[in-house]
């Protein structure tokens, strides 16, 4: 019996002395960490081929290779090489080869690899760079996207007219309409265009390109994030579908996007099967029999996150109908089972973001896997492969049937760094919040927790604001590095996060300094309350975009509950914002309407108009290609800091957007934080 006792006292120290051993998580390991990405299973559901990005320092980038993943023997290798950075591995309809792109030819294009044997061989051969692409069914066709300017007649004068305009020592370019920038990008004339071209028996592209998007004014897909999931061929590759938002003058306001249907020969015009919806039309998806079309769709225009509905109709759109109208969440991603039968997405659910069927016909909803961020998935007949992560855990790749079950872990690229790192414990709670609502969030302990201590804290603050941190292992705004600097963290799922159902959603709206601030303040008390180690008198508050907007609101309507603020690409002066940024319908829409409509709303919740009572030492952080929160905002508030003899630090990047990308600018990101918070509450 002793003996077994000291065997146990010896396994426990041993235990103990392992967690001690292992080394807090550093913003080196977040920029550094594998990136498990977009799998896809073969056609006869044995190997999957996916993307791992690793980042090169030297280089200051992230670079890509395909792997593949035998899911009968476990054995994994790379497809291709590291240097040749590849991106959206898709299959060939025999399975016998992957295509994907690549830019090893000087500007990207699509390859082909033969699985038998042999190096990879180019595809396409255009004169401008390929945006995606997606193979038709039928393995004889390719369809592809790429900037053109919409007057040209083909890709050549294209290129012409760009070697002409780069050789003009006049550098001035003239507007006419408003969406002259977008996102970190000026608008140079040129549109996403959708074309076709045939594949010959080896699988590579023969003939001109078909110009399947003639006559649209529209990027297709939509920009700047859409991709080949706003595509879909029929199983016979007679047609394609995709999903485009007609431009013209009210393109900064509207958000109507339609989904379109045009032959896959070019022999008519693509033409709107979602005209009667004045809203968000997007993602079709054709049935793997052929004879249903399903699609995401909002119901109110200008809303840019309303709750998307799961449509079903013909597949010329007609007897539309929704899908499972009772279930309260908001779907994205969307495949259908091989049977033609369910519908598989994801669905953010309560601080979890897991994978969901949906049965067409009865309209029953099934939760699929547990707690966790599934993110890219690629759905067989008998199993469905996906990445998933969590707060304690980055993506890797895991298996599940589609009728659920217990999932299998298939990668494990992650685990050679993630195993000598010491996670941060973390765990959900709630609180009456607003109105006595029931509101979520987290609270995290240091990577090194001894019990009976206290720790500081770093207060997050989630952009959007329709938004949410959740458990999900965030690759900007990661909690473990505030863990492991050594700090506690909390955040909060306030009126206007996702995941909660629609009216929850929706409460934000022409509210941004009302019920959000007072749920952080009551959550702030709750997790005060809850957690005894948590040292509230040692406490900064961060946040970005819609964050950075409350770390300025915070400022002027809640001072002293911290001892420092870090504001990244925050929204400081409302009014100014409505006439700098680009997408127009996200500020009328929040703000009810244009500022020179409703002035009295932008004035009611304008940091700006609080300056005088700001009191708090603030970092602020901006990015001069940041255009949706252009960088005067961040700025001012630094002007308004500096003014008042406020302890205040501005950090700019002059080649970063809304995000810090750049591997080696997220160091310096992460390092003057960290020296920021140290600096206030050590």
């Amino acid at each position: 019996m002793l003996r077994i006792l000291s065997l146990l006292i010896l396994f426990a120290s041993s235990a103990v002395a392992q967690a001690i051993d292992k080394e807090p998580f550093t913003a080196q390991d977040l920029v550094m960490m594998e990136r498990v990405s977009d799998p896809q299973i073969s056609p006869n559901g044995r190997e999957v081929a996916y993307l791992v990005r690793e980042t090169d320092l030297e280089l200051n980038k992230g670079q890509r290779r395909i792997w593949l993943l035998s899911l009968r023997t476990g054995e994994r290798r790379p497809l291709t090489r590291l240097e040749t950075n590849a991106a959206s591995p898709r299959w060939s309809a025999t399975g016998n080869a992957v295509y994907f792109l690549s830019a090893r030819s000087g500007r990207m294009q699509v390859w082909r690899l033969d699985l038998r044997g042999g190096e990879a061989r180019q595809v396409t051969d255009l004169p401008v760079g390929v945006g995606g692409f997606v193979l038709s069914p039928t393995g004889k066709q390719i369809a592809v996207f790429m900037d053109m300017y919409r007057d040209c007649p083909d890709l050549k004068c294209t290129v012409a007219r760009k070697d002409q305009i780069n050789q003009n020592p006049e550098t001035g370019r003239a507007y006419d309409t408003l969406f002259l920038r977008h996102w970190d990008s000026w608008k140079d004339g040129t549109r996403s265009q959708l074309f076709a071209l045939a594949l010959d028996e080896e699988g590579i592209a023969t003939g001109e390109p078909l110009h399947l998007s003639a006559g649209l004014d529209a990027d297709v897909p939509t920009k700047p994030f859409g991709g080949d999931e706003e595509l879909s061929y029929t199983p016979d590759g007679q047609y394609l579908y995709f999903s485009a938002r007609l431009a013209g003058a009210s393109e900064a306001w509207s958000t109507n996007v339609d989904v379109f249907r045009v032959p896959a020969d070019g022999s008519a015009r693509a033409r709107s099967l979602t005209e009667a919806n004045p809203a968000l039309d997007t993602q079709p998806r054709v049935s793997p029999d052929g004879k249903q079309l399903a699609w995401l769709a909002h119901s109110r225009p200008g809303f840019e996150s309303d709750r998307l509905r799961l449509m079903v109709g013909d597949l010329d759109g007609g007897n539309a109908r929704e899908v499972a109208p009772d279930w309260d969440h908001s779907p994205h991603g969307l495949q259908w089972d091989a049977r033609s039968r369910k519908l598989i997405v994801v669905a953010q659910s309560l601080g979890q973001h897991p994978l969901f069927s949906v049965d067409v016909r009865r309209g029953e909803v099934e939760k699929l896997t547990g707690d966790g961020d599934v993110g890219a998935y690629s759905v067989h007949e008998d199993r469905i492969v996906y990445t998933e992560d969590a707060l304690d855990r980055p993506a890797e790749l895991f298996e599940i049937s589609p009728n659920g079950g217990k999932a299998t872990q298939r990668s494990s690229h992650t685990e050679p760094r993630t195993r000598r790192i010491a996670f941060g414990e973390y765990e959900q709670f709630s609180f009456a919040g607003a109105g006595g609502d029931t509101v979520y969030g987290y609270v995290m302990k240091p990577a090194r927790y001894r019990e009976g201590g206290k720790y500081p804290v770093a207060f997050l603050i989630h952009g959007g604001p329709q938004g949410s941190f959740g458990n999900h292992f965030h690759y900007r705004w990661n909690p473990q590095f505030y863990a492991g600097a050594g700090y506690a963290v909390v955040f909060i799922d306030f009126h206007g996060s996702t995941g909660y159902g629609q009216a929850f959603t929706d409460s934000i709206s022409q509210d941004w300094g009302g019920k959000p601030l007072e749920d952080l303040q009551k959550g702030w008390a709750a997790a005060l309350e809850r957690y005894d180690f948590l040292d509230g008198d040692k406490a900064c508050a961060l946040g970005a975009s819609y964050g950075g907007y409350m770390i300025n609101w915070i400022a002027g309507q809640w001072q002293g509950a911290f001892d420092c603020l870090v504001n990244h690409d925050g929204l400081f002066d409302l009014r100014s914002f409505y006439y700098s940024t680009e997408e127009l319908w996200f500020p009328e829409w929040e703000f009810g309407g244009p500022e020179f409509r409703n002035p009295e709303l932008y004035d009611k919740w304008n940091p700006a108009n609080h300056v005088a009572k700001w009191r708090t030492p603030m970092l602020v952080v901006h990015g001069s290609m940041d255009f949706r929160v252009p960088v005067e905002q961040g700025l001012a508030a630094f002007t308004a800091l500096q003014r008042q003899g406020i302890s205040s630090r501005f950090l700019h990047f002059p080649n970063e957007n809304h995000f810090v990308l750049a591997p080696h600018n997220s160091l310096q990101w992460h390092r003057e934080v960290k020296a920021w918070l140290d600096r206030w509450t050590r």
